[in-house]
């Protein structure tokens, strides 16, 4: 199976560093803001973010991790039974500048869920979208992130993994690979 390294470890490192630092910029205090991790991926990328922007800024931002299993439009459609993960949000969305966290943009399908599923927690009065990946030119529906870490053209013949060590891989990397 052919491999293509898209970021490694150090590459990472900075583009998360870099999304601390425009959240900084647009976000000022956070007052308003809440992370929002989407469930299981995103996970992560949100959980990283929150270490860096306490140890660079000091800053505790609220966060929480969103499921939006049942919220698919191919929930029902599919040969074998979804399982769902832990929607984990101790606090209200009402009026705060939300940001959703996911690792890869691809069909646009995963976000559109998620604002369904996050509309049960209040009606916020921003939504933002961060990935690390954005895989062009795939989208189904017209959702566009305004934090991205690398913009990257593929066909629907390959797949974007991204591996973590925290997940038990030797080092932290994005790749693009034939599927198979």
């Amino acid at each position: 199976m052919h491999k293509r390294l898209v970021l490694d470890q150090q590459q990472i490192s900075i583009v998360l560093k870099r999304f601390c630092h425009q959240l900084m910029e647009n976000h000022d205090d956070f007052e308003n803001t809440v992370l929002l991790g989407l469930q299981p991926r995103g996970i992560v990328v949100l959980e990283q973010l929150v270490a860096l922007l306490k140890e660079i800024a000091q800053i505790d931002v609220p966060y929480g991790y969103l499921d939006a299993t049942f919220h698919r439009d191919d929930f029902r459609r599919r040969d074998f039974p979804l399982k769902a993960n832990e929607t984990k949000i101790d606090f209200l969305i009402e009026g705060k500048k939300v940001i959703l966290i996911d690792d890869v943009l691809y069909k646009g399908r995963s976000v559109r869920a998620a604002l369904d599923a996050m509309i049960a927690f209040g009606r916020p009065a921003k939504v933002e979208l961060m990935v690390l990946v954005d895989r062009k030119y795939t989208r189904d529906y017209p959702i566009m992130p305004d934090y991205c870490g690398i913009k990257v053209n593929t066909l629907e013949s390959q797949y974007v993994s991204v591996e973590w060590r925290e997940k038990g891989f030797e080092q932290d990397a994005i790749w693009i690979t034939e599927k198979a």
